[in-house]
């Protein structure tokens, strides 16, 4: 059973392998990181755990029973009890639930470990399995989200009021 757990330094190799093994996959729903993010990869990794630990963003990776990255979910700019959510996850683990259950536990964890009430995620029209996920897990569309918030893509925010559940 896959596990969602908080970015760790120990986590660089394998998110590396991940988004390395997933480049083209990503690049066909989303803009693709570009070079100088895989060449400046152990810097921008040391930045985002920088901004986790001043409380900025809460970074979380799905890592399967061997190790491996299955996918990233991640909390970007906790502020005022609200935050963006993005995710992204394998292909070859794509399509089966995984991404739907993952953030449904991170919707349960911004409220019980980030005091967060409110989550918004932006998406592509192109990007149906992603609507899809949002809806599952209890996401609603809230209006248009521009290229400037996908990338130069045009789309959807969704936005998912929380509760603590019983």
């Amino acid at each position: 059973m896959p596990e969602l757990m908080r970015l760790d330094a120990g986590h660089a190799p394998s998110v590396l392998a991940f988004e390395l093994a997933n480049r083209d996959y990503f690049a066909s729903s989303v803009t693709d990181r570009g070079d100088a993010y895989f060449a400046e990869f152990t810097k921008g990794f040391s930045a985002l755990l920088a901004e986790q630990e001043a409380g900025i963003c809460a970074f979380y990776v799905l890592v399967g029973e061997d190790g491996s990255v299955l996918g990233r979910f991640n909390l970007y700019d906790l502020s005022d009890g609200s935050a963006e959510l993005g995710y992204r996850v394998a292909q070859h683990a794509s399509g089966r639930g995984v991404a739907t259950a993952a953030v449904r536990q991170l919707c349960r964890l911004a409220v019980e470990r980030h005091g967060l009430h409110t989550l918004r995620a932006a998406t592509s029209h192109e990007n149906a399995a992603s609507q899809r996920v949002l809806a599952k897990a209890g996401f609603v569309p809230a209006g248009p989200a521009g290229p400037s918030d996908l990338g130069g893509r045009t789309g959807t925010w969704y936005r998912r009021d929380l509760t603590l559940e019983k």
